[in-house]
């Protein structure tokens, strides 16, 4: 792994990442043109540089942050259930990210979804977060779990779960902003904690380009979330459907035709 492709890919991390789309299905197709070789630091830095893109959420809604100890409980209680199943499950997600294939239809699959979403929630009665209780918190959670399957992407399963639950378009994109800081932030330390377990220490290289990544993803998260949000409550989100059925379709269409889809 090289400068450049650190640049590339924490730009995808920032852009992808809050956005209903799959960043894993993007970082497949972006390694395998690259010519990136999957080992130990790549995995890891794929995974760390979501500090940089969480670290945007709290600057955005700094003061959200810093209201009502209810908040955190909220998050808690959404947060549970994607921890609970990661522990449980660690293995079987690993084994689920090596396939391509599996992301690619799952993309495809989320497309069509996110084409209709916004014809099946039209009738939203929550429009804030402090409106969202303590069930609802914990229902969108489980939808977050969707998110275990690779190419899923988790913002989508949490916004659509949040809709599901009558939350507006607005609303059920923030919430899902929030619950990514805990949930990236953990699967982050898990991460790390696993790459030191297994005996490697970082180079000055490598601390380096963490760095570098995770600035460049903070950057460009700043800007997709705005937009973003700005987007949603306008346009809805057939065109994210679309462009999910475009990238899952590419993606199964590379791998049945024999190309070695590198998995980071």
């Amino acid at each position: 792994m090289n400068i450049i492709h650190v640049i590339v890919l924490a730009i995808i991390e920032g852009i992808t990442e809050f956005l209903p789309v799959s960043s894993t299905g993007h970082m497949i197709i972006a390694s395998s043109v690259m010519g990136i070789q999957s080992d130990d630091f790549v995995k890891l830095f794929t995974v760390a540089i979501q500090l940089g893109a969480i670290l945007s959420v709290v600057v955005l809604y700094f003061k959200r942050f810093f209201q009502t100890i209810g908040f955190y409980y909220k998050l808690f209680v959404a947060f549970i259930p994607a921890a609970v199943f990661g522990l449980l499950f660690s293995k079987k997600i690993d084994a689920l990210l090596e396939s391509a294939l599996t992301v690619g239809i799952t993309l495809f699959i989320g497309g069509i979804i996110l084409l209709f979403v916004d014809k099946w929630f039209n009738r939203p009665d929550v429009k804030e977060e402090k409106e969202i209780s303590y069930l609802t918190a914990l229902k969108i959670g489980f939808f977050q779990c969707l998110s275990m399957i690779p190419g899923t992407s988790r913002s989508a399963a949490t916004i659509v779960g949040g809709m599901s639950q009558k939350l507006s378009r607005k609303a059920a994109a923030e919430f899902s902003f929030f619950l990514a800081v805990p949930t990236m932030f953990a699967a982050t330390c898990k991460k790390l904690y696993d790459f030191y377990k297994e005996g490697h220490v970082f180079t000055g290289e490598e601390i380096k380009l963490l760095a570098i990544g995770n600035v460049i993803a903070f950057i460009v998260a700043l800007l997709a979330i705005k937009t973003f949000i700005t987007f949603l409550e306008r346009r809805g989100f057939q065109l994210f459907g679309w462009y999910r059925i475009l990238v899952g379709g590419v993606i199964i269409i590379l791998y049945l035709s024999g190309h070695n889809l590198q998995v980071i």
